[in-house]
């Protein structure tokens, strides 16, 4: 590698080793950054005309070079190899190609340090709105269950155990409010990712009268970075978006893992439709929940890259470090990541599974889950809870030895336990009146989960 395609000084009197220019470059990840590198750098040429450094007419001609650059990457002939280093020499070095010494005249003012912070930057603002979008899909998607079914019943559980009975609408609407947080949440780390620092330079600035603010209001930044030490070393920005994606991955998870649950032969809460769903290569009767565990597989991925990227950065001294190179992999691939998970959950909700509302109802009248409305209802007859507690742990015990579920027992073996019990403990622990009654604020409650489901697709139309 001659030192006349480097993009470092002359300093140098041998090219690299060929290993080594395959190991230093980030060419075969960073073509990612590509048209934000050319917006950025339109922004820069526009900026140096702006402040006299280069005529105007020398500032259309380096916009229109790189505009001609960006058409030629959208029509496949602009396909630069690992020799380029990465996207930014690559770009400089075409943009030279085209309009000869002029082009060299682009990399005015500025250093590949701050350079690289605001492409990615660039980047990473439109990706966070790409898949702030996607969030809203998905809520869509997990409302239109919602709706269908307020009153369908589903067991609840805590520990994995049969709890107490809800509307399957209470269940997925409280899908609907992690993922609220987790568009708001990335609606918060897009304001720290709205600062530029374009002009910092390698670390101090420049000796040229250049103007950030015009640069970063051409680029639709709130704000500028105040330190030039902070603007070209600060990764707190990947950080906080990986953080907020782990988080996104998780709630997917979660729901994965319910779905998997749900449509094993032993829930049969859910069936798989064909379009979302894999058979097995030696077992013809198999339904395989694909979509679902690849979601739960691939949150260890997310996760690592945040471990990664806060790794990289606890050691790092002041400013730039090549280390920094490797923010690049984590947080596309975190992007992508996320930005798949989301789609192939919303198409599997969409289209990829039904609810079974019969065979959740008999779930529902099959077990001891209304246990704690028997106590409910002595306590309103004046028993004290703790006693209520007690004595109905004492019925479910000998109810479970006689082979009997509440709703079996005779009035008179109600009444032989407390003599508080009459006829109405029957429609008392019946599974619709046990979900109906609890109708406190953000309970199960059919009411209140009307209310719920309402105040969600308001929330979720809006910008909220």
């Amino acid at each position: 590698m001659s030192t006349s395609s480097t993009p470092w000084s002359q300093r140098f009197e041998t090219g690299l080793h060929p290993v080594i220019a395959d190991f230093n470059a980030s060419i075969g990840f960073d073509m990612a950054l590509l048209e934000y590198d050319l917006s950025g750098s339109q922004a820069h040429a526009k900026m140096l005309a702006q402040v006299g450094i280069i005529s105007a007419d020398e500032g259309q001609q380096l916009v229109d070079g790189l505009e001609k650059i960006r058409h030629e990457y959208r029509q496949g002939s602009f396909t630069p190899g690992v020799d380029e280093e990465d996207v930014h020499f690559a770009v400089e070095r075409r943009l030279t190609e085209l309009l000869g010494p002029l082009g060299k005249k682009l990399h005015t003012g500025r250093s590949r340090n701050d350079q690289v912070g605001t492409d990615t930057r660039l980047y990473l603002r439109s990706q966070i709105h790409s898949l702030r979008t996607l969030l809203k899909d998905f809520q869509r998607a997990l409302l239109a269950h919602a709706t269908d079914h307020v009153e369908t019943l589903i067991p609840g559980y805590t520990h994995l155990q049969r709890a107490q009975p809800l509307s399957l609408a209470h269940h997925l609407l409280a899908y609907v409010d992690m993922a609220q947080r987790d568009y708001e949440r990335l609606g918060d780390v897009a304001k720290r990712v709205n600062t530029c620092p374009l002009g910092a330079g390698a670390l101090a600035g420049t000796t040229l009268p250049i103007d950030r603010q015009y640069t970063a209001d051409q680029l639709g930044f709130e704000r500028i970075y105040s330190n030039s030490l902070d603007a070209v070393s600060d990764r707190d920005f990947a950080i906080e978006f990986t953080g907020a994606a782990s988080l996104i991955m998780v709630h997917l998870s979660r729901l994965a893992e319910e779905v998997i649950f749900w449509a094993s032969e032993e829930f049969r809460f859910v069936t798989l439709t064909d379009s979302c769903s894999t058979g097995s290569s030696i077992m013809p009767q198999k339904k395989n929940p694909d979509v679902p565990e690849l979601v739960r597989g691939k949150t260890g991925r997310v996760f690592g890259h945040l471990q990664g990227l806060l790794t990289m950065m606890k050691g790092l001294p002041l400013a730039y470090n090549k280390d920094l190179q490797e923010d690049k992999e984590a947080l596309f691939d975190t992007v992508n990541t996320v930005h798949g998970c989301l789609q192939a959950m919303t198409i599997l909700l969409h289209q990829g599974l039904e609810f079974r509302p019969q065979r959740l109802a008999v779930a529902v009248a099959s077990d001891f889950s209304n246990a704690t409305d028997v106590a409910d209802y002595l306590t309103t007859k004046g028993v004290p809870f703790r006693d209520a507690y007690n004595l109905v742990g004492t019925v479910v015990k000998t109810s479970l030895a006689a082979g009997k579920l509440l709703k079996d027992l005779t009035l008179e073996e109600w009444q032989a336990i407390h003599p508080a019990f009459e006829g109405d403990i029957y429609d008392a622990i019946a599974p619709r009146q046990v979900v109906a009654a609890r109708n406190s604020l953000g309970g199960t409650g059919f009411n209140q989960v009307r209310q719920a489901l309402t105040q969600a697709q308001k929330l979720v139309e809006s910008d909220g």
